[in-house]
């Protein structure tokens, strides 16, 4: 990944929750949970979290895994995952967090059940690489699921981008110091390619046998999964 990009995040990281909970209005909760009951992850089951943050899905995860079950959590971004060790010895998990990159990850081929990443495949420099790399350490009928931020369309879409044009740069910049990175991240999400068409670079990976895309709140977010080969 770009080293712009790593800078930004590296200069958000210690404010990323906060800001992250003020913008969402908690719904990014929600969203998690939802993905996580759609991986079909179960008690046992080897779990890999990429773009994993300060945390947040690869807790959730390892609430449904339990004691009997695995989660790794890798980020690219060293500052972003510094928070998360902690926050999950606060909850009482047992989380292995690792700095990686989605794009070239130091796991062996089948090694986990479920791999996923939410809101940081849109960042990544090669999306259906990254799509690759993930369905290569899940095993041959495993899920790879994605969460992120779709393009609502009709009035709430309207609102959503006024939204996300103007409101999110403004608060993400006091709270953050950095309008700029509140600024590229909604840029980002309305460029990116969602529902229908993320399914087709699921299939230019050539890595899963099914696919689906289930949308959250208006379009507001997907979350996709993927059934690999």
């Amino acid at each position: 990944m770009s080293t712009e990009v790593r800078e930004m995040f590296s200069s958000i990281a210690t404010k990323y929750d906060v800001t992250n909970e003020v913008l969402s209005f908690g719904i990014h909760r929600l969203w998690r949970r939802k993905a996580v009951r759609l991986s079909t992850a179960k008690e046992g089951d080897r779990v890999l979290d990429c773009a994993s943050g300060t945390g947040d899905l690869a807790l959730a995860f390892k609430r449904k895994v339990g004691v009997s079950g695995r989660v790794v959590g890798t980020d690219f971004c060293p500052e972003m995952l510094e928070s998360a060790p902690a926050k999950a010895e606060k909850a009482g998990l047992q989380v292995d967090f690792q700095v990686a990159d989605a794009m070239d990850l130091p796991f062996a081929a089948d090694s986990f059940d479920v791999a996923s990443i939410s809101f940081g495949i849109r960042n990544v420099d090669d999306p259906v690489k990254c799509l690759k790399e993930m369905a290569r350490v899940v095993r041959p009928g495993g899920h790879v699921v994605v969460l992120e931020f779709g393009q609502p369309t009709g009035a709430f879409g309207a609102l959503f981008r006024f939204y996300s044009k103007t409101v999110m740069p403004t608060i993400g910049g006091l709270l953050t110091g950095n309008r700029a990175a509140y600024q590229y991240l909604p840029k980002t999400s309305a460029s990116f390619p969602a529902g229908d068409k993320f399914l087709e670079l699921m299939d230019q990976s050539g890595a899963y046998a099914a696919k689906s895309a289930h949308a959250l709140t208006f379009g507001t977010a997907y979350v996709y999964v993927g059934t690999v080969r």
